[in-house]
């Protein structure tokens, strides 16, 4: 059984639906100028080399995913145990960028994206582990403090 199907928790962190509409409208941008500067063939070609490329970097940003499940909780390429997550904290808009910058401890574990204002902070409390804290980014931070609590609890 995948891990996704049995997680309380699953978030994938898409790029929002307005980047893919000014990533469009500028490789639109781009085809318009080359299909006047060189033969049409090639205009496309790059256009389409182009918008690969984008697309492919935003589904790679968009990558990332927070699953909270099986004993464990996973944010981006990271994973730690339940026995060694203190409390959860789901963070306002204005409380996370704090954190995110001029409250920031350096050695935390952040997965963050800009088009997220919302965020959770996640207490460490393994010794031998650096990171004070973690900060993720979320679209549901009340949910996603709820399932790790849940998952500490256990």
């Amino acid at each position: 059984m995948s891990t996704a199907s049995t997680a309380p928790y699953v978030e994938r962190l898409t790029v929002p639906l307005r980047w893919w509409v000014q990533g469009t409208m500028f490789v639109a941008t781009l085809w318009l100028a080359m299909s006047v500067s060189m033969p049409a063939a090639l205009a496309w070609g790059l256009t389409a080399a182009i918008l690969a490329l984008l697309a492919l970097g935003f589904i790679s940003y968009g990558g990332a995913r927070i699953v909270v499940g099986d004993g464990a909780l996973r944010a981006g390429r990271a994973q730690i145990e339940a026995s060694f997550l203190g409390t959860a904290e789901a963070l306002d808009p204005d409380a996370a960028r704090r954190l995110a910058g001029q409250d920031a401890d350096a050695r935390a574990y952040l997965v963050l994206r800009p088009y997220l204002k919302r965020a959770v902070r996640v207490a460490i409390e393994d010794p031998a582990d650096p990171a004070p804290y973690w900060l993720i980014a979320t679209r549901h931070p009340d949910r996603l403090a709820a399932a790790i609590t849940a998952l500490t609890r256990r």
